[in-house]
C-alpha cells in the first residue's frame, strides 16, 4: 500500500496557528454577523416563516448548493458556481486535510483514498481560480452596466483569489519538497503527478528554478502563514463586504415563503391608521434580509421593462437602498425610505411584471416591497392625477373607464343569439370578461368574436351584465388595498347568488385575482372555489374534445407573446401555443419567451399612470423583437391589455405593413368559422386529447 509522507516543513510550535487564527476570525466574524442581522429583527416586523424546516432546507440544497437558478444564465451562472464550489471544496478539503495531518486518532486519508481525495481537491481548486479569473474580466473589463464595479467587490475577489492560490502556492512547495526526497519510494513521484497535477506542476516549476531545498522549506512556511492569515481576513471582511451574501443568501432561501401562489399578495399592513411601508420598521424582519441577500448580480435590473425603457426604477438599486439604510438605522440617522431614500417615481415606474423576481438567484421578491410602498405613497396622496382619476372611476362605477355599469354588456346587442344572464339562469361556464372587454371600443369585435366562438363550441355560458365589477387585480398593485376589498366584495356577493361551474377570463389579471387572491370560502354551495381558465385553456380543451372544429387551417407564421399574468405568475404557458398549432399556425419564438417574456408596460395599473419620457416604451422594444423573428406576420397576444399597448406600438414604432397583431380568440374564430368541408386535427391537438 502506498502510504502518505506527512512532510510539512513547518515547526511544531507554529502549528497551532492554523487553527487558532482561523477560529479567531470566526468566531470575529459570527460576532459581527450576529451584530448586523439582529437589526432584522429589532427594527423589521414579526413574520412567520419557520415553519417545514425540512422542505426549507431542501430549497437551500436546490438553489444555493445546485444554484439552479444562477445556471438560468450559463456563462455567469457557469462562473459563479466554479467560484462557489471550486472555494467550496477548497476549503473544506484543506480544512480536512489539516486535521488529518494534525490529529493522529482520526486520520483516515490513506493509501489510494487519500490520493483519489487529493485529485479532487487539486481539480476544484484549479476549477476556482479559473471562476475568479473569469468574475474579474467580467466585473471589471467587460464591465456590463447590470453589476456593480465598486472597490469593495475588487477587493473581495481578490482576497478569495489570493487564499486560493497561496494555498495551491503551499501545496506545490511542499510537492517540490518532497519530489526531492531521496528516501521515497519512485512510485510516490508518480501518485503525487497524477493525484496532485496541479499541484505538482507548479511545484515542478520551483524545481526547475534551481531552489535548494532550505528555500524551499523557507518558502513553504512564509506562503503557509500568508495562507492562513488570507483565510483569517476573508473570515473578518464576509460580514461588511459584498461576500455577506454567502451567508444572507442560503438564509433567505430557507426563510422564502412556501405554499403561497405567485400572484397573491399579502394584505396591507395597517398601524395607528397608517397604511404600507414608508419607513424600515413598516417592513418586515424577511423583507430587510432580502436587502441584504442581494448579490447585486444585476439579473432583475436586466429583465425590468421599467429600468430598460431608461425610467429611475432598478429592482437592485430598491435592494441596496434598503441595506444602506438598514445600516443608518443601526447608527440612529434612519428616517423616511419610501420617497426620501427611493424617490416617488422610483416606486410608481414599477408594472408589478415579476421578472426581477423569477430572474434573482436567491429568491428576493422585490415586487411586494413596492407594492407595500406604493400602499405608503398612495395614502398620502402622492399618485398622479390620471392614476387618482383611474382610481375615483373604480370606486365610483366598478370601472377605470368610468362608465356606467349598464353599458357594460352593450356589446351583446351585435350578436344573433342571447348571452345569459347568470344571475337568472344557471351555466356551466361563467365568463368573467374584464372591463377592457367590456368597454373599450377597440375590442368590441375581439369580445363579440370570443362569444361568437363560445356560442359555435356549444358552450353553455353567461355573464354577470352589470353586476360584474373590475377583478381588481391592478388596483391592488397600485397599493389601494382598501379599493380591493371593496371590489373583490361586490363580485363575490353577486356570483354567491349565481349557479355556475367555472368561471373563464379573457383578461390574465382578472384570471390571476379570482384564482389567487379572492376568498371563495362558502361560496359556490360547499365546493369551494370555482375552476378558473383562462379561455386559451378552455377553447384547447372545447377542440380535444370535438365539440370546436378547426374547419380551415391558417398557415400564417406567428409568433406569441406572454402575458405576464398568465405566464409567469400562473405558469400558463403551453395551453395559447397547443392551440396556435391546432389552428394550422406556424409559431416562432421571440429571442424572450415564456418566463422571459418581456412585460408590455401596462400592468400594476401603469396603463392609468401618466407617461413618462423613455427611451424606448417596453411595448415598442417588443414589437420590434418580433419584427425580427423570421417571416413572422402576426404577433398574437392573449390579453386585452396586450392588444391595446401593441396595436398602438406598431405604429409608434413604423411597423405597420410589417407585423399584424391579432388576438389569440381572433385566429380561433377565423379558423373555426364554418366552412363545406371540416379539415383534419392538427397533430398537436391529438396530443393535446390524450392529455385530457
Amino acid at each position: 500500500m502506498i502510504e502518505r509522507v506527512n512532510l510539512w516543513g513547518i515547526p511544531a510550535e507554529l502549528r497551532p496557528v492554523a487553527y487558532v487564527v482561523p477560529l479567531v476570525c470566526a468566531a470575529i466574524m459570527v460576532w459581527r454577523l450576529w451584530a448586523r442581522m439582529r437589526w432584522w429583527w429589532r427594527i423589521g416586523r414579526p413574520e412567520r416563516a419557520f415553519d417545514q424546516p425540512l422542505r426549507r432546507l431542501g430549497r437551500v440544497i436546490k438553489y444555493a448548493l445546485a444554484q439552479i437558478k444562477v445556471l438560468h444564465r450559463p456563462g455567469p451562472g457557469l462562473i459563479h458556481v466554479a467560484i462557489a464550489w471550486g472555494f467550496f471544496v477548497f476549503f473544506l478539503g484543506t480544512a480536512l486535510a489539516t486535521i488529518d495531518a494534525d490529529f493522529q486518532r482520526l486520520k483516515f486519508l490513506r493509501g489510494h483514498i487519500y490520493l483519489t481525495y487529493k485529485l479532487v481537491l487539486d481539480i476544484f481548486t484549479g476549477i476556482a481560480l479559473l471562476g475568479l479569473i473569469a468574475a474579474g474580466y467580467r466585473r471589471f473589463i467587460q464591465r456590463p452596466a447590470q453589476l456593480t464595479h465598486s472597490a469593495g467587490f475588487a477587493l473581495s475577489l481578490v482576497i478569495v483569489f489570493l487564499t486560493v492560490l497561496s494555498g495551491l502556492l503551499t501545496e506545490a512547495l511542499r510537492l517540490a519538497t518532497l519530489s526531492q526526497d531521496p528516501s521515497l519510494q519512485p512510485g510516490w513521484h508518480a501518485g503525487l503527478a497524477w493525484s496532485t497535477p496541479l499541484g505538482y506542476v507548479v511545484g515542478q516549476g520551483f524545481v526547475k528554478a534551481g531552489l535548494s531545498k532550505s528555500v524551499l522549506l523557507d518558502l513553504h512556511l512564509a506562503l503557509w502563514l500568508v495562507h492562513v492569515g488570507l483565510v483569517g481576513v476573508l473570515f473578518v471582511s464576509i460580514p461588511i463586504g459584498p461576500l455577506l451574501h454567502v451567508i444572507t443568501a442560503p438564509l433567505n432561501i430557507f426563510f422564502s415563503k412556501l405554499d403561497r401562489p405567485a400572484g397573491r399578495l399579502e394584505p396591507a399592513y395597517t398601524r395607528d391608521g397608517h397604511v404600507g411601508a414608508g419607513q424600515l420598521s413598516d417592513f418586515t424582519w424577511r423583507q430587510l434580509l432580502q436587502a441584504n441577500a442581494c448579490t447585486e448580480c444585476g439579473r432583475c435590473e436586466a429583465v425590468c421593462p421599467a429600468h430598460l425603457a431608461g425610467l429611475v426604477l432598478s429592482p437592485k438599486r430598491l435592494m441596496t437602498s434598503l441595506k444602506q439604510e438598514l445600516r443608518r438605522a443601526a447608527r440612529g440617522s434612519s428616517g423616511e425610505f419610501a420617497g426620501q431614500t427611493v424617490e416617488d417615481a422610483f416606486v410608481w415606474a414599477c408594472t408589478t411584471c415579476r421578472a426581477c423576481v423569477q430572474e434573482c438567484p436567491v429568491l428576493v421578491e422585490h415586487v411586494e416591497t413596492i407594492v407595500d410602498m406604493r400602499r405608503y405613497l398612495l395614502a398620502q396622496q402622492r399618485a398622479d392625477s390620471q392614476l387618482a382619476t383611474a382610481l375615483g372611476n373604480l370606486r365610483r362605477y366598478g370601472n377605470s373607464f368610468g362608465k356606467s355599469d349598464r353599458q357594460r354588456a352593450r356589446w351583446t346587442t351585435g350578436l344573433d343569439f342571447k348571452v345569459k344572464d347568470v344571475r337568472k339562469e344557471s351555466a356551466q361556464t361563467l365568463w368573467f370578461a374584464g372591463d377592457y372587454a367590456s368597454y373599450s371600443p377597440a375590442l368590441a369585435e375581439i369580445t363579440v368574436a370570443t362569444a361568437r366562438t363560445f356560442q359555435r363550441a356549444g358552450l353553455d355560458f353567461g355573464i354577470l351584465y352589470d353586476a360584474e365589477r373590475n377583478a381588481g387585480n391592478d388596483v391592488r398593485r397600485t397599493g389601494e388595498e382598501g379599493l380591493f376589498e371593496l371590489l373583490a366584495q361586490k363580485n363575490l356577493q353577486a356570483l354567491s347568488k349565481c349557479q355556475f361551474e367555472e368561471i373563464v377570463t379573457t383578461d390574465p389579471h382578472s384570471y390571476n385575482t379570482l384564482k389567487n387572491e379572492y376568498d371563495w370560502q362558502g361560496m359556490n354551495g360547499s365546493r369551494g372555489a370555482p375552476r378558473i381558465l383562462h379561455y386559451s385553456e378552455l377553447l384547447l380543451r372545447e377542440l380535444a374534445a370535438g365539440r370546436l372544429v378547426v374547419r380551415r387551417r391558417l398557415g400564417y407564421t406567428v409568433t406569441y407573446h406572454d402575458p405576464c399574468y398568465l405566464g409567469r405568475y400562473n405558469g400558463i404557458y403551453e395551453p395559447p401555443r397547443e392551440l396556435l398549432r391546432a389552428l394550422g399556425c406556424r409559431l416562432v419564438e421571440m429571442p424572450r419567451n415564456r418566463s422571459r417574456a418581456l412585460c408590455c408596460g401596462a400592468g400594476g395599473g401603469r396603463i392609468w399612470m401618466e407617461e413618462a419620457k423613455v427611451k424606448e416604451r417596453p411595448s415598442e422594444n417588443r414589437v420590434r423583437e418580433a419584427a425580427s423573428c423570421p417571416a413572422v406576420e402576426v404577433f398574437v397576444v392573449a390579453c386585452p391589455k396586450d392588444l391595446t399597448m401593441y396595436r398602438d406600438a406598431v405604429k409608434t414604432a413604423g411597423l405597420e405593413g410589417v407585423l399584424v397583431v391579432k388576438d389569440l380568440i381572433e385566429l380561433v374564430d377565423d379558423a373555426t368559422a364554418a366552412a363545406a368541408v371540416p379539415v383534419p386535427t392538427e397533430p398537436a391537438l391529438s396530443a393535446a386529447v390524450s392529455q385530457e
